[in-house]
């Protein structure tokens, strides 16, 4: 017996958990007994069951970022056709179009738990003044930052602390879920969950690069709060430095994240070695909540793009829309569908824990972005679209960034700079 609810205009629950944007798509909720099968009887799924990430490939990304100053720039088309929910490719905004009314009146109109509407309508409606603080920060930022913690390539993270981290990854499965996050069967399942409700808006948009800092943030609390995470910053996974040989990286090891196998077939390969061998995945694949092995497939072929000359050609864009959809969509997005079946689930990946590492690497590049303005500008600034609507409302530094209650929701100004603000980390 299935619940199907079709979460759309406003606000929308499953169980409590509120979803503060439009979601018009169908989420299959599973009975109990489906859920809570034992971890020896899950499978790995076919590779096709994961809905990928789109991507576009280095040699049309490096021919976009030549026509960067020209008057019309070439329409680069992604690889794939459809966004994770099986909807049309984004429009110039890098929003689906046909989501594009109803997103535009539902960021103002509900927000994730437990903020109330009427707390999300005044943080929200300064966004539409002409007040200069809307794209360049002012003295209203707050920040306790006194020394950044450092977050360092996970070659040069000590020992003792790369055993620390999966560990604490660990301890975060076997707690119970927190139970805002239906059907999430573990505390770290809360993340995967509403990773996989939100992915409409935090991804193939501009919101993708400021959502996700705060949600690994957002991670990285949890582990020290409620496993008891004491290491020196995080460690991030510089991919670039394993392109063409993903398998060989030095996290994917019987000790911390378990091996990278190819796949099985038209199926990946359950994970039976390291810190997560045996794990049962509850959420996913796509918008489905179904019993699943964490499973690898890699492909080094694909993996061979995600390299410096890459990363370079995002890094020399000049704005942060141009940058943002090079770095989603290119190393990123490549880096996720390489690794292969959960990792190339663009709702669920975060079920499989080397998520975070490759999240990490994504901030990291972010950071490195930012920092090549010497005036510290791209720390200060924003631009680009909040929401899909023609014409958008324009994304600020009073827009809203929501984490449903993993923590307090923020704003985008609040995120920009690691440093000063909601967050107090910097890249080694």
């Amino acid at each position: 017996m299935k619940l199907s609810l079709t979460l759309c205009g406003g606000v929308s629950a499953v169980s409590a958990l509120t979803v503060p944007f439009t979601m018009p798509i169908p989420i299959e909720i599973p009975d109990a007994a489906r859920i809570f099968q034992a971890a020896a009887s899950a499978p790995a799924l076919p590779l096709s069951a994961f809905p990928k990430f789109e991507t576009v490939k280095m040699e049309d990304a490096m021919q976009e970022a030549a026509a960067d100053n020209s008057q019309e720039k070439p329409k680069i088309a992604s690889t794939q056709g459809a966004d994770a929910g099986g909807q049309p490719a984004p429009n110039s905004n890098g929003v689906n179009s046909q989501n594009a009314t109803a997103d535009s009146a539902s960021t103002d109109a509900a927000a994730p738990a437990p903020v109330t509407p009427a707390t999300v309508n005044a943080a929200t409606s300064a966004d539409s003044s002409s007040d200069d603080n809307n794209s360049t920060l002012s003295a209203e930022k707050t920040s306790t930052c006194g020394t950044p913690s450092p977050r360092v390539e996970w070659r040069d993270f000590p020992t003792r602390s790369k055993r620390a981290l999966v560990d604490a990854i660990a301890c975060l499965q076997s707690k119970p879920p927190s139970g805002q996050f239906s059907p999430a069967t573990s505390r770290y399942e809360d993340f995967v969950r509403l990773h996989q409700a939100w992915t409409p808006n935090i991804h193939n948009n501009d919101m993708f690069l400021i959502w996700h800092r705060y949600f690994v943030w957002s991670f990285e609390q949890a582990l020290r709060k409620e496993c008891g995470l004491s290491v020196d910053g995080l460690p991030y996974w510089d991919e670039t430095r394993d392109a063409g040989n993903f398998a060989a990286a030095p996290l994917f090891t019987g000790e911390y994240f378990g091996s990278l196998p190819k796949g099985n077939g038209t199926a990946g390969t359950c994970i039976t070695d390291g810190r997560f061998a045996g794990t049962t995945l509850h959420i996913g694949p796509g918008t489905d909540s179904q019993p699943h092995c964490l499973s690898r497939a890699v492909d080094e072929k694909m993996t061979s793009e995600v390299n410096k000359d890459y990363e370079n050609i995002c890094l020399s864009r000049t704005n942060f829309v141009d940058f943002a959809r090079c770095w989603e969509q290119g190393p990123h997005g490549i880096g996720h569908n390489s690794v292969g079946s959960v990792m190339a689930d663009v709702r669920s990946s975060p079920g499989d824990p080397v998520f975070w590492m490759h999240h990490l690497y994504v901030d990291r590049v972010f950071s490195a972005w930012q920092d090549r303005d010497t005036t510290g500008a791209r720390r200060r600034t924003i631009e680009g679209c909040a929401d899909g609507a023609k014409p958008c409302k324009p994304l600020t530094l009073k827009t809203l960034v929501p984490m449903a209650g993993l923590l307090p929701d923020t704003t985008v100004g609040q995120v920009l700079d690691s440093t000063n603000g909601a967050m107090c980390y910097s890249y080694k």
